[in-house]
């Protein structure tokens, strides 16, 4: 694969506001829908965390919304995984027009959360390693 995981999006008309713009709140789901399908292409289900007994959360997020986007507009949304040690991981993304124009930027971190002791798993990467047949999706 050459470049960062991306699944193209294309902006409904429902998810406008008054102004016709992309409400601020879909790049937040945008964002979740890119992290999601990456998850899956990488073999990760929601179903197999639950049975690992982990599930994702989201403790920080910072959207820069540079461009506007609107109805029909097509998006290719980004994923990247950072890992660093410790609990927790980034996740950055950017929502990009099929004609190279970054419209917004989004980082996030996240860890996984051992859903039994209700606290932050001490390694999310390793988890995620042995969750995935194809750990370069991931970063790793």
């Amino acid at each position: 694969m050459t470049g960062p995981f991306s699944v193209r999006v294309t902006v409904r008309g429902y998810e406008t506001d008054v102004q016709g713009h992309l409400n601020q709140a879909v790049y937040l789901n945008y964002a979740e829908h890119a992290r999601w399908s990456l998850l899956q292409a990488a073999g990760i289900s929601q179903t197999g965390l639950l049975a690992r007994g982990v599930g994702p959360v989201a403790l920080e997020t910072n959207i820069r919304y540079l461009r506007e986007l609107l109805a029909g507009d097509e998006v290719d949304v980004t994923c990247v995984f950072e890992w660093g040690g410790g609990k927790t991981f980034r996740v950055r993304q950017e929502i990009r027009r099929t004609d190279g124009t970054v419209a917004a930027e989004v980082t996030a971190v996240g860890g996984l959360l051992d859903l039994r002791e209700r606290r932050l798993v001490p390694d999310p990467r390793k988890v995620f390693e042995e969750l995935t047949p194809d750990v370069a999706l991931l970063g790793v």
